[in-house]
């Protein structure tokens, strides 16, 4: 099974989205490599980064694109249609309920709590975050809100978030992750409404259609 280690930081400062900051290069880089499904061809570089600190976790993606569109601009907002990377994070060991952070290349987000096959067929349903506790999440881009009409050119744009671990407590009971704590998750990369659209993903999931919602196929995110 592949991992990703998340390290542990004392100096995390507000985010900026830039890949180059020094606190940075501490952090383990991993990579969207797999693009499953049949798609536009247009398969973009896609890296990111996570740390954490006692309060929060960080995550930061540098993305070599083109084709980038972000018209979605509310909290909530359906993103994954625009240029969007996303982040699927089940916080507890013995459940796979998961958070899905969806955000566009403009900064917006959509976060829902996902119940665990277990939890819905016991009558949970999906969960959307409030937008005061989304306001919780401190939010970075290079890119404005507002792409459209699309770039065509070859574009770099990062995204960089901090998100409480009270969130994670609020929604999952989970506790504040320490040295060689497991959560899992996955990593993804879509545009559906560009005029390129593309599905990638940090672990292989396997599904004859585009589904990142596949707790299945997480794979583990060790606290170091």
């Amino acid at each position: 099974t592949m991992q990703y280690t998340i390290r542990s930081t004392t100096d995390l400062s507000p985010p900026d989205a830039n890949w180059h900051r020094s606190e940075w290069q501490t952090a383990e880089t991993l990579t969207i490599t797999h693009f499953p499904w049949e798609d536009s061809g247009h398969r973009p570089s896609v890296e990111a980064r996570l740390l954490y600190d006692a309060q929060n976790l960080a995550i930061i993606f540098r993305v070599e694109d083109r084709y980038v569109r972000a018209v979605a601009e509310h909290f909530q907002d359906s993103v994954c249609t625009d240029s969007c990377v996303e982040f699927f994070v089940s916080p507890l060991a013995d459940s796979q309920a998961y958070f899905n952070f969806e955000v566009n290349c403009g900064g917006t987000m959509l976060l829902h709590r996902c119940p665990s096959a277990t939890e819905r067929e016991a009558g949970r349903a999906t969960e959307n975050v409030s937008d005061a506790e989304g306001a919780t999440i401190a939010m970075a881009t290079t890119l404005p809100q507002i792409v459209e009409p699309e770039l065509t050119e070859p574009t770099i744009w990062s995204v960089e978030y901090h998100v409480p671990f009270a969130l994670f407590n609020q929604y999952f009971g989970a506790e504040t992750p320490v040295s060689g704590s497991r959560w899992k998750g996955n990593f993804y990369k879509c545009g559906d409404l560009t005029s390129h659209p593309h599905w990638g993903s940090w672990a292989l999931v396997e599904t004859a259609r585009p589904n990142f919602h596949q707790p299945d196929f997480y794979q583990p995110l060790v606290f170091a």
